[in-house]
């Protein structure tokens, strides 16, 4: 691929592009520079430059979410301590990011060299041992065992759903070896036949002729699930749920579609129906306190099947191991053999519905919810970023085919706007849409001008009200801290390298159902709305979880 013949970097790049990614983030450094160069001349494989480190790890994660597997480039030290917090957001959520980190070459290292990006003291692994505790798989490769290290890392990225750790000295990245002559081994064996047999026995005497529900999580779509789910859920009349952690996971205009289960802050009938149960399937579920109501869920044990990523427990009895996707294909099987079919869930009361504001109507957090909701088309990606843009839009009913990413264990604010590029660029033929908050933007808006670079066309709606509103919710309505600099947002396009923006301000009900129209009608360019509301306009279920997490740092 070079004069230079073939490296262990063009080994490592082959080995991402079997894997799917055609994409790598990052930020360019002296000790990676040459590793670059090969990646500009990988025929499979594109560089998309970060503004900054973090927002090249986001970048990494949305794109991740979406491929099931993404690549991270910073240098040693200074850009991988800067992407660090990216990364530990994709441990926390299981997403597949490989770090890769360019080293000052094994000579300096020998020799402990006080070279820059280092602490001076001639340890170079400082870094390596602190990335330990947010990635699944580590290497500090060496020229001898260089390509059997990537094979192990990546392979246990791809098995794990987590980030991994590769640290490339400069020498080591230039090392001439061979091409992989085989694809990457899959691991394989993760279900025991006994473990299946006592599984599927003990759960269809749970079952009997009851009807099921099922309470489905993020993890069925980490672990490549999804269709085994849809399987099991269309082999009888199964009402089911999502945690908000897992919204979109399932058609949502399904008439046996629950809602979003909060624990305590759900709708009643959501609460009721999972609650109460005869027999209740949860899949995938991990209960957090932002996603349960701080922890209010009262599932009872007895009567429930929980699925994980490598057991199952079936009303208190453990089987393992037991991969996702066999149990859900055993539920699946009781089902369609018991020779019962239940009959369909009596329908939700559905109120009238509401007449739409008048146009000059002052902007409210339900209209904007409300009124986004109708616009989503099938195919679009929504990113909303923890805070009035993740619970005002969570309750909301998707239409079918509609992707919901949001950050609700690590919550990191900005996450989401270097998240939609990283997305947009993992899928070209769907259109991202961003929602995010004034003060949330402010940390990663650098990035705006990638999207225009890369040919993305979005639609971002910045949701001004005047600063940290979800801080507000939880302490310190009034508090200083909790305010921020007021910026010109409909300046930013422009400003940041995308000139051919459309820009609009919504204060009103009429201006943003104009903007949404002006949206749909220009899919060539990014739409930028700067959406104005009340400081103090909270949606209710952000309400109800901001008192509770009130409550809890009080005590």
């Amino acid at each position: 691929m070079t004069d230079n013949g073939y490296t262990v970097g063009d080994y490592l790049l082959d080995r991402l592009a079997e894997l799917g990614v055609t994409e790598v983030f990052g930020v360019p450094g002296d000790y990676q520079l040459e590793f670059l160069d090969h990646i500009l001349a990988h025929p499979r494989v594109n560089w998309v430059g970060g503004a900054n480190e973090l927002n090249a790890g986001y970048a990494a994660d949305g794109y991740g979410r979406l491929r099931g597997m993404a690549a991270l480039v910073t240098t040693f030290g200074v850009g991988e301590l800067s992407a660090a917090n990216a990364v530990a957001g994709s441990f926390a959520e299981h997403v597949p990011v490989v770090h890769i980190v360019g080293a000052p070459s094994k000579d300096a290292q020998g020799a402990r060299r006080v070279v820059h990006h280092t602490l001076g003291d001639g340890d170079f692994e400082h870094f390596l041992r602190m990335s330990r505790e947010i990635t699944c798989a580590q290497a500090n490769l060496v020229p001898a065992t260089a390509t059997r290290e990537i094979d192990r890392v990546l392979s246990e990225v791809r098995e794990q759903k987590r980030p991994g750790y590769l640290m490339i000295a400069t020498d080591v990245a230039r090392f001439p070896t061979e091409p992989p002559t085989a694809p990457l081994p899959r691991y394989t064996g993760g279900t025991s036949p006994q473990a299946l047999s006592l599984f599927t026995e003990a759960a269809a005497r749970l079952i009997a002729d009851h009807r099921l529900t099922v309470l489905a999580d993020f993890l069925v779509h980490r672990l490549g699930c999804v269709d085994e789910l849809n399987t099991l859920l269309g082999a009888d009349t199964v009402p089911h749920a999502t945690l908000m952690w897992g919204k979109s996971l399932v058609d949502e205009s399904s008439p046996s579609f629950l809602g979003i289960y909060a624990g305590a802050a759900s709708e009643n009938s959501v609460r009721e129906a999972i609650e109460t149960a005869p027999v209740l399937v949860t899949a995938g579920v991990l209960f957090t306190d932002m996603v349960s109501g701080f922890f209010s869920q009262r599932i009872d044990p007895a009567r429930t099947i929980d699925i994980g990523a490598n057991q199952s427990v079936v009303a208190g009895q453990v089987f393992a191991p037991l991969d996702m996707s066999a149990a859900l294909d055993a539920v699946t099987a009781i089902l369609t053999g018991r020779g019962v079919t239940s009959p369909a869930p009596e329908p939700a009361a559905t109120p009238p519905p509401a007449d739409s504001p008048a146009r000059d109507t002052t902007l409210t957090q339900k209209a904007l919810w409300d009124r986004l909701s109708e616009a989503l088309t099938p195919g679009n990606v929504v990113l909303a970023d923890q805070g009035t843009s993740f619970y005002g839009m969570a309750g909301h009913r998707l239409p079918a085919g509609v992707t919901f990413i949001g950050q609700p264990l690590w919550g990191s604010i900005g996450y989401t706007l270097p998240a939609a590029l990283g997305a947009g660029l993992a899928d070209r033929d769907r259109r991202t849409v961003l929602l995010i908050g004034d003060g949330a933007a402010q940390l990663t808006i650098q990035e705006l001008g990638a999207f225009g670079r890369e040919g993305l066309t979005p639609v971002i709606i910045v949701v001004n009200n005047d600063g940290y509103t979800v801080e507000r919710a939880i302490h310190g309505p009034k508090a200083s801290y909790n305010d921020i600099a007021a910026w010109r947002w409909t300046d930013l396009p422009a400003a940041l390298g995308v000139p051919d923006a459309l820009t609009f301000q919504a204060g009103t009900y009429g201006e943003l159902d104009e903007a949404l129209a002006a949206a749909a009608a220009a899919s060539d360019r990014m739409v930028f709305i700067e959406a104005v509301v009340a400081q103090m306009d909270i949606p209710p279920l952000l309400t109800e979880l901001a008192q509770s997490a009130s409550a809890a740092n009080a005590s």
